[in-house]
């Protein structure tokens, strides 16, 4: 499993695992989200539609709003914590080092 997967993983646990009281592994992540995607349909009033026409036969507008509700938390997580690691990883830089580099770029023609 590679970092990203493993991330994925981890803020699946953190967002969805946590809410549905259950660990979500590389096993049952598809399944997970199946059952989160039908549950959030339901609180919409759509999970009968989906069940007599299939998710094909839903309209973008539907489904976005579907996966509104389910990706953007979970999606929101993954940025900030890739954000973080790469906070973690640059290299601090010193403030003389940055106005050095500003006024470089502000001497150019």
């Amino acid at each position: 499993m590679d970092g990203l997967e493993k991330l994925k993983l981890q803020v699946a646990n953190e967002t969805l695992g946590r809410e549905m009281k259950k660990e979500i592994t590389t096993d049952n992540y598809e399944s997970v989200l199946e059952e989160k995607k039908f549950e959030v349909a339901e609180e919409l009033g759509l999970k009968e539609k989906i069940e007599s026409v299939g998710w094909e036969n839903m309209t973008t507008k539907e489904v976005g709003k579907i996966g509104g509700q389910m990706g953007g938390h979970i999606g929101g997580q993954m940025v900030k914590k890739l954000v973080s690691m790469a906070e973690a990883q640059m290299a601090p830089v010193e403030d003389e080092v940055i106005d050095d580099s500003k006024k470089h770029l502000e001497d150019k023609p």
